[in-house]
């Protein structure tokens, strides 16, 4: 398992593999989540997105945005033929250190309120809910947000 940088020749393996992790959720939400419809190609310019590989093959990516006081997990996805072997735990992971690397305090992400699943492991993982607000982009859809400390201030 190896995280690189993804690079502007990754594209369509961003967008594939992103689009096969959220399929499950397409259902259940009734529309693609946000990040299925992203325009990967800006994220890709300013070095935001994250590729797991294992022997070579796509099997998860990270979005992560910096910002002044924190960064934002935009994505994380793992393709289906690899959940439940630790990728996703990986990625975080990654967040997490590259969050320590910048010297920022938290990780935050956002969620859908549906996404019950991915709630609970990041809940699992250290995850605090911190609100629910409506989705500015999609009426009738609940915003989760969610945010980590890191470093010493995540020990205490």
């Amino acid at each position: 398992m190896k995280i690189r940088r993804a690079l502007a020749g990754d594209l369509d393996a961003v967008v594939a593999l992103t689009t096969a992790a959220y399929a499950s959720y397409t259902a259940l939400l009734g529309a693609p989540p946000i990040p299925v419809t992203e325009n990967y190609a800006p994220r890709l310019e300013r070095g935001e997105v994250w590729l797991l590989e294992s022997n070579g093959e796509p099997g998860g990516l990270l979005v992560l945005e910096r910002h002044p006081d924190h960064t934002m997990i935009f994505s994380v996805a793992v393709a289906p033929a690899f959940q439940g072997k630790g990728f996703g735990t990986a990625l975080l992971n990654h967040a997490d250190e590259q969050t320590r690397l910048g010297g920022l305090p938290e990780v935050r992400l956002y969620t859908n309120a549906k996404m019950e699943r991915n709630i609970a492991l990041y809940t699992a993982y250290g995850f605090r809910e911190t609100g629910r607000r409506p989705n500015p982009y999609r009426p009738g859809w609940t915003v989760v947000d969610m945010a980590k400390l890191i470093g010493t201030a995540a020990i205490a």
